[in-house]
C-alpha cells in the first residue's frame, strides 16, 4: 500500500428504491471527503439502491410477496447505470468510492458492494453469509477476491460476513492490506453505542487475527418499503492491524490516515497471529459433520 492512505467512512441516509437521490447523497458526501483529503470513501451496505426493511408484522405472506416484487424492481445490474454513475463520480472527485447495491444477477439477486475508480470498477464483492431475515431477498456469493488498487490491496466483508472469521481470512490469504466493512445493522436498542458494542469486538478480532487495517460504515436513517420500516443508527469506525480503534465510533463522516509503517510494524510483532497459521491442520473445518 501507499505510505499513507487517507480514507473516509460515511453513513448516508439512503432511501429504498431511490437510486438517483441516493447517488446525489453519495456525491455530496464524496466531495466533502475529497475536501478533507480522502483518497477512498466507504459507504454503507446497499447505499446505492437502499435497504429493504425486513421485520414485518401482520400478514407475513402478503408482505413477502410485495417486498420480493419491490426487490426485483429496484435491483441493478453490475456493471450498469448505477455503477457507471459511481465511476463518473470517482473520476470527478479523484476518490475511490465503495458503495452497495441490490444486484440483479439474472435468476437471483445479490447484496453487492462495488469499488469504483475513475476508469471503471476495481472490485465487486457479494455478501457471503445471509442472515435469516434477509434470506428471502438475495443469495450468498461464491467467493471473495482482493482488488489491487493504486492505494493498496483492498477487500470487502459485508455486514454479517464480519462476524464469521473465515470471511476476512479469505482476503488475508490473498495479501489484503485494508478490509472495508459496510454495514446495515440496528442492534437493540438501536443506538450508535449499541452498534459499536455489537460490531467493534468482531472488527477488532478480524483486524488483529489477520494483521490488516479495517474501515467500517453503518447505515443511517429510516427506510420504508411494503408497509414496513426500519431505523439504523449510523456509525463509522477505523481499526489498525493490531485491532486497536484508530477512529470512531462516529455518527457521521470519519476521515483517518492508514500508515503503511503501521502495517509493517504489526506484522513484525512476535504475536502476529496470521504467521502462526497451520492450514494442513484445518481440513476438518471444510467437511460437514
Amino acid at each position: 500500500m501507499l505510505d499513507t492512505v487517507r480514507a473516509a467512512a460515511i453513513p448516508v441516509p439512503s432511501q429504498t428504491g431511490a437510486v438517483e437521490e441516493n447517488l446525489a447523497l453519495i456525491e455530496e458526501a464524496a466531495r466533502e471527503a475529497a475536501r478533507a483529503g480522502a483518497q477512498l470513501a466507504l459507504f454503507p451496505e446497499l447505499s446505492l439502491t437502499g435497504f429493504l426493511p425486513n421485520h414485518p408484522g401482520g400478514d407475513h405472506a402478503a408482505w413477502l410477496r410485495e417486498a420480493l416484487a419491490a426487490a426485483r424492481a429496484l435491483a441493478q445490474p453490475v456493471p450498469g447505470p448505477a455503477t457507471e454513475a459511481l465511476v463518473r463520480l470517482a473520476a470527478a472527485t479523484g476518490v475511490l468510492l465503495a458503495a452497495g447495491l441490490l444486484e440483479d444477477a439474472g435468476p437471483v439477486l445479490h447484496n453487492t458492494q462495488v469499488l469504483a475508480g475513475p476508469d471503471g470498477l476495481l472490485g465487486v464483492w457479494r455478501k457471503l453469509h445471509i442472515p435469516l431475515f434477509e434470506m428471502p431477498f438475495y443469495n450468498g456469493g461464491a467467493g471473495l477476491a482482493v482488488a489491487a488498487t493504486p492505494l493498496g490491496r483492498i477487500g470487502v466483508n459485508i455486514c454479517f460476513d464480519a462476524l464469521l472469521p473465515e470471511s476476512a481470512r479469505l482476503l488475508a490469504v490473498q495479501g489484503v492490506d485494508l478490509v472495508l466493512f459496510p454495514f446495515a445493522a440496528d442492534p437493540p436498542p438501536g443506538t450508535l453505542e449499541a452498534w459499536a458494542d455489537w460490531a467493534l469486538p468482531a472488527l477488532r478480532a478480524r483486524c488483529a487475527e489477520n494483521g490488516v487495517f479495517g474501515l467500517a460504515a453503518n447505515y443511517t436513517g429510516t427506510v420504508r418499503c411494503a408497509g414496513v420500516h426500519q431505523t439504523f443508527p449510523g456509525g463509522a469506525a477505523a481499526l489498525d492491524p493490531r485491532g486497536k480503534v484508530l477512529g470512531g465510533p462516529a455518527a457521521g463522516l470519519l476521515v483517518v490516515s492508514f500508515e503503511r509503517a503501521g502495517l509493517a510494524a504489526a506484522r513484525a510483532e512476535p504475536e502476529y497471529l496470521f504467521r502462526f497459521r497451520r492450514p494442513e491442520l484445518y481440513g476438518p473445518l471444510a467437511r460437514l459433520g
